[in-house]
């Protein structure tokens, strides 16, 4: 959709896959694309061909999956929501012994976020939790996290440095790490009780976006205010077939080293 690659898919399919990876040891990149994320795809190349070389994007957002639906007839009933496919993760983690690594947001933000996910799976294996530094990382502040996340022996790293700077870390230590990265946006903050979610109703609705725009506005209103009707205009023209959306965008040239 619009040049992004949105896997038709649901939770138990995507749970799937990523316990796969970590049962074959094998690298897996995991995305959950709301209307924003996806549109970071459409108006930067570079993210485009960053996103699409994901091994999987999962429909975050009520009209993502509407989109899905429309444009190829999906049947997709129900949206497969970040902060739910990560707790959904999580469960799987306690349930067969996998254990996380969490990075990204702030100390006390992890802090809560640990305490939160211990209280509900007691028996859950936390083997590591770095809050980002905010700041481009260098080639040897790199390698420095990839070994300590290594060291760890984590079967499974959560990101969560918001859109798109998780989904550009994703795509950079993804190689390295060899095991599953998921991207999981509002996550640590939902988790943690850090930010409100929007009613249930909201969300069924499609529109958890009015929600966190009336919470957030000095932050979200250009995200809300201006991407939502580019959206709109897009897949009307790819739907009426008067556009094709290029689905190769540009190879970076060199990392962005996100931290």
């Amino acid at each position: 959709m619009l040049g992004v690659l949105v896997n038709i898919i649901d939770y138990d399919a995507a749970v799937q896959k990523i316990e796969a990876a970590i049962l074959n040891r094998s690298a897996l990149s995991v995305s959950a694309l709301a209307v924003h994320g996806v549109m970071t795809g459409v108006l930067d190349r570079e993210q485009r061909y960053r996103l699409n070389q994901f091994d999987l994007i999962t429909p975050d957002g009520q009209p993502v999956r509407w989109a899905l639906n429309l444009l190829h007839h999906a049947g997709l009933h129900n949206r497969v929501y970040g902060p739910d496919l990560a707790l959904k993760v999580c469960q799987l983690a306690e349930r067969k012994g996998y254990s996380l690594y969490l990075y990204g947001s702030s100390a006390p933000v992890l802090a809560q976020l640990q305490a939160n996910l211990r209280q509900q799976l007691p028996n859950l294996q936390i083997v590591g939790a770095e809050p980002s530094r905010f700041r481009q990382l260098t080639p040897d502040g790199k390698g420095a996290l990839i070994e300590r996340i290594k060291q760890s022996q984590a079967d499974i790293v959560f990101v969560g440095l918001g859109c798109p700077r998780q989904e550009v870390w994703a795509y950079e230590f993804r190689d390295a790490l060899q095991k599953p990265i998921l991207a999981v946006g509002a996550a640590f903050d939902f988790l943690a009780g850090n930010k409100p979610q929007a009613p249930s109703w909201m969300q069924r609705y499609g529109l958890e976006w009015l929600f966190r725009l009336v919470y957030e506005p000095r932050r979200l209103w250009r995200r809300y205010l201006l991407l939502n009707p580019a959206y709109l205009a897009l897949l009307a023209l790819q739907k009426l077939g008067l556009h094709r959306f290029d689905t190769q965008g540009t190879q970076p040239l060199s990392d962005l080293l996100y931290g």
